[in-house]
């Protein structure tokens, strides 16, 4: 029973970063219907870059999150402009899965150009500093990089829910066309929303840098779980994602006090078995003309 709540503990302080991460895709998606798969090329170099500062000039990675949020915020516009507004309306749903694949190679080439492919991790003085809690373990960049999550989620709902811009988003979500009508300039709307959706792989990659080694092609699997979670909340619902990143994470956790082999399988059975009950995912029925 020890080690079954120790595995939720786990489960559930990482799940708060695998939302983070999911959300930028699921927003990204439920404003363009764009499947992002450089997103997981995102989170690694948000990584890199915090690493970078830590290592050239001492900048804590939480502290350094701003300009790495700035830094990526200009990417996924640039992004947006060069290589997704360019493509047909029409066309856009099909051929954005090459080009943002394409955008994921181009970054991880020069993520190896510039750090070479040799492992790094971000190794602060508290990196495996854990606190003990009514017998069970609690690490403290696990625990930071958590409320770290809740605050950047939470600012992310502020601005989808209370704030102009939101409501021109959603109105770009449910109906592009109705939305242009109104005045609403959805093109904007599409390159602001995407530099928002890589904005949060900054927390987000400041934070995979302090839990676990990475080099420029770890995006590869951790899009695979991405896509996962995205799946599984529901196609476009933010919400969706944050709840199915955190039944997934912890699933996985405690399935690794039982056999750590199995573990890693977690993720996509649980997905397979959600879908063969609701295709739509956990919340896609209102999901989708919501963000």
């Amino acid at each position: 029973m020890h080690a079954l709540i120790q595995g939720l503990i786990l489960g559930v302080l990482t799940g708060g970063v695998y939302a983070l991460m999911a959300s930028g895709q699921t927003l990204i998606f439920g404003i363009m219907k764009v499947v992002n798969l450089a997103q997981g090329a995102m989170v690694i170099l948000s990584a890199y870059l915090a690493y970078q500062m830590f290592t050239s000039w001492g900048v804590d990675p939480f502290l350094a999150i701003p300009v790495v949020a700035a830094v990526m915020f200009a990417v996924g516009v640039a992004v947006e402009l060069a290589f997704l507004r360019p493509l047909r309306r029409d066309d856009r749903a099909e051929l954005s899965l090459l080009v943002t694949f394409a955008v994921a190679l181009l970054i991880e080439g020069v993520m190896s150009v510039t750090w070479n492919t040799t492992e790094r991790t971000i190794d602060t003085s508290y990196a495996n500093a854990s606190w003990t809690v009514l017998g069970y373990q609690v690490t403290v960049v696990r625990f930071w990089a958590f409320v770290l999550s809740l605050a950047v989620l939470g600012l992310l709902w502020l601005l989808l829910r209370r704030t102009r811009f939101g409501r021109a988003v959603r109105a770009t979500v449910q109906n592009p066309e109705s939305a242009e009508l109104l005045g609403v300039e959805t093109r904007r709307i599409r390159a602001l929303g995407f530099g928002i959706g890589a904005a949060t792989t900054a927390a987000a990659g400041a934070v995979y840098g302090l839990l676990y080694p990475f080099n420029s092609g770890s995006h590869y699997d951790l899009i695979s779980r991405l896509l996962s979670i995205v799946v599984l909340g529901g196609m476009g619902s933010v919400g969706g994602a944050v709840i199915a990143a955190l039944v997934v994470s912890t699933s996985t956790a405690v399935v690794a006090t039982v056999s750590p082999i199995w573990s890693e399988m977690t993720f996509f059975v649980i997905l397979i078995l959600v879908l063969l009950v609701r295709p739509r995912g956990l919340f896609g029925a209102v999901g989708r003309g919501a963000v």
